[in-house]
C-alpha cells in the first residue's frame, strides 16, 4: 500500500510525491488551483466534447476490441443489494443523529454507516473530516472517459455533501489479468490520464492508492477533505414543501446498454424498430459525457440556494437512493416523484425491452449520475436557472422532479410518472460511430 502524504494547511510552495504512477509536483498554493479550476472547468469539458471516439486501432489494438469485456458484471448485477447490505452493515452502524462533540459550545455534526460520506469531528477544535470511497467495473469503452468517469463518481459523494473542495485522492486501479501485456500497456495509462484530469479539474490531486492484478478491471479510489462546519450540508434537514430537483438525466445505463448491443445482431434486432443507430450512438455520447462531468457546480449552488438534504443517484437507481435520503430525515417526510428526466430515446428502448431495466420504476442503475437535492419550494426555479448559466460551461441542466410532504420517512414515484426527454447536448457531427457497429 503506498502512503500519501495530506497536508492540513496551505504552504507557499511545490512539493513532490512519488507513487507507482510516476513522480510528478504539485502546487500548494490552494487559491491559485481554484483560480485556474474557475478557468479550467469550462475548458476541460470543451476539451472532452471535441474528442473523437476511442478507435482501438489507433494504439495498435484489435479493432474488436472493447474495455467493457474485462467485466462480467454491470448495473445491479455489481450491487448488493440494499437490504442485504444494511444487515451485514449493522455491526458498524453508529446512530447517525450523534452529535456529541463540541467545540466552543457548537454541535459538532457526525455522519455515520449509511450516507455518501462519513463525517467526523476531529481533534482539532471546529474541523471534519469528510470521506468516501467507490470503485466500479468499467461502463464505456473509452479507457480515458472511463478514467474521468471513475474519478467523478468518487467526488459525487463529498458534492452530495455541499463540499466543493477536496484535499486529496487516492486512486485504486484493478488491472485484469486476462489483458494481453500490449493492451495494459496502451488502455491503462489512459485510464489512469483521465482519472488524473478529473481530478484536477476538481482542484485535487491524486496522491497515492494501490493497483493490484484481478479477474476484471475496477476503478475508484477515495476522496478527502477537511472542512469547516460551513462547509458541508448534513443530508437530513427536509421539511414538507421543499421540492426534488435533479442534475443530470436518467438512463445511462440504458445508453451504455444498447451501445454494446450494437455488436450483437439478436439484440439490436430487439429495438432496432425504436431506435436508430445514430440515436444510439448520440445517447451514448451523452450518457459518457454527463458521467464524466463532476457535481461540484450543483454543490456550491445547494449553499446559495439553501439546501436541506441531498445524495447522489448511483447503483440503486433514483428510487434506491431516493429511499435512502429519506430514510436519514429528522422530521417525518415522505419523498414524491412525479417527473423523470431521460436521455432521449431510452424511454422507448426501455419499454421494448419489457422494462428490463426498471428505468420507469426508478430502479435502473445509474453511474456518476445527478444530485437529488431537497430544496426550499421559492429557490428550486432559481437553482435551476442558475445551474445553466454559462459562467459555470456547459452541459449543466436541472429539472423539478418530485415534492417533500408529511410522511414516514419512504420515497415513491407516482404510477405515471411524466417523462421529460433530454436531448443530446453532444453535436451529431462529432460523434464517430463504433467500429464494428452494425445498422
Amino acid at each position: 500500500m503506498l502512503v500519501a502524504v495530506l497536508r492540513l494547511v496551505d504552504a507557499p510552495h511545490l512539493c513532490c510525491y512519488s507513487l507507482s504512477l510516476g513522480l510528478f509536483w504539485v502546487d500548494q498554493q490552494r487559491n491559485q488551483q481554484i483560480r485556474l479550476l474557475k478557468v479550467g472547468g469550462e475548458v476541460a469539458f470543451r476539451t472532452m466534447s471535441v474528442r473523437e471516439s476511442f478507435n482501438p486501432e489507433t494504439y495498435e489494438l484489435d479493432k474488436s476490441f472493447r474495455l467493457t469485456r474485462f467485466t462480467e458484471l454491470k448495473g445491479t448485477g455489481c450491487k448488493v443489494p440494499q437490504d442485504v447490505l444494511q444487515k451485514l452493515l449493522e455491526s458498524l452502524q453508529e446512530n447517525h443523529f450523534q452529535e456529541d462533540e463540541q467545540f466552543l459550545g457548537a454541535v459538532m455534526p457526525r455522519l455515520g454507516i449509511g450516507m455518501d460520506t462519513c463525517v467526523i469531528p476531529l481533534r482539532h477544535g471546529g474541523l471534519s473530516l469528510v470521506q468516501t470511497t467507490d470503485y466500479i467495473y468499467p461502463i464505456v469503452d473509452d479507457p480515458y472517459m472511463m478514467g474521468r468517469i471513475a474519478c467523478a463518481n468518487v467526488l459525487s459523494d463529498l458534492y452530495a455533501m455541499g463540499v466543493t473542495e477536496c484535499d486529496n485522492m487516492l486512486m485504486l486501479l484493478g488491472i485484469s489479468n486476462k489483458m494481453t501485456d500490449r493492451e495494459r500497456d496502451k488502455v491503462m495509462p489512459l485510464i489512469i490520464q483521465g482519472f488524473k484530469d478529473a481530478a484536477e479539474e476538481a482542484g485535487t490531486s491524486v496522491t497515492g492508492g494501490q493497483t493490484v492484478l484481478n479477474p476484471w478491471i475496477v476503478l475508484g479510489g477515495v476522496a478527502t477533505t477537511v472542512c469547516q462546519p460551513n462547509e458541508f450540508i448534513m443530508p437530513d434537514n427536509a421539511v414538507p414543501g421543499d421540492v426534488l430537483v435533479l442534475t443530470k438525466p436518467l438512463g445511462t445505463q440504458v445508453a451504455v446498454a444498447v451501445h454494446q448491443w450494437l455488436d450483437i445482431p439478436e439484440k439490436w434486432n430487439k429495438i432496432k424498430l425504436v431506435v436508430t443507430q445514430e440515436d444510439v450512438e448520440l445517447a451514448y455520447q451523452e450518457a459518457m459525457m454527463n458521467m464524466a462531468r463532476l457535481n461540484r457546480t450543483a454543490a456550491g449552488l445547494m449553499h446559495t440556494f439553501n439546501a436541506h438534504a441531498a445524495t447522489d443517484i448511483t447503483g440503486f437507481g433514483i428510487l434506491g437512493h431516493a429511499q435512502n435520503l429519506a430514510k436519514q430525515q429528522r422530521n417525518e417526510v415522505s419523498f414524491v416523484i412525479h417527473n423523470l428526466p431521460v436521455l432521449a430515446k431510452m424511454a422507448a428502448v426501455s419499454k421494448a425491452c419489457g422494462n428490463m431495466f426498471g428505468l420507469m420504476h426508478g430502479t435502473c442503475p445509474e453511474t456518476s449520475g445527478g444530485l437529488l437535492i431537497c430544496l426550499p419550494r421559492e429557490q428550486a426555479a432559481r437553482f435551476c436557472a442558475e445551474i445553466k448559466s454559462p459562467k459555470y460551461g456547459e452541459g449543466h441542466q436541472a429539472w423539478i422532479i418530485g415534492i417533500v410532504e408529511k410522511g414516514n420517512r419512504t420515497a415513491r414515484i407516482i404510477d405515471k410518472p411524466r417523462i421529460i426527454e433530454v436531448a443530446p447536448q453532444v453535436a451529431t457531427q462529432n460523434v464517430n460511430p463504433t467500429p464494428g457497429a452494425t445498422s
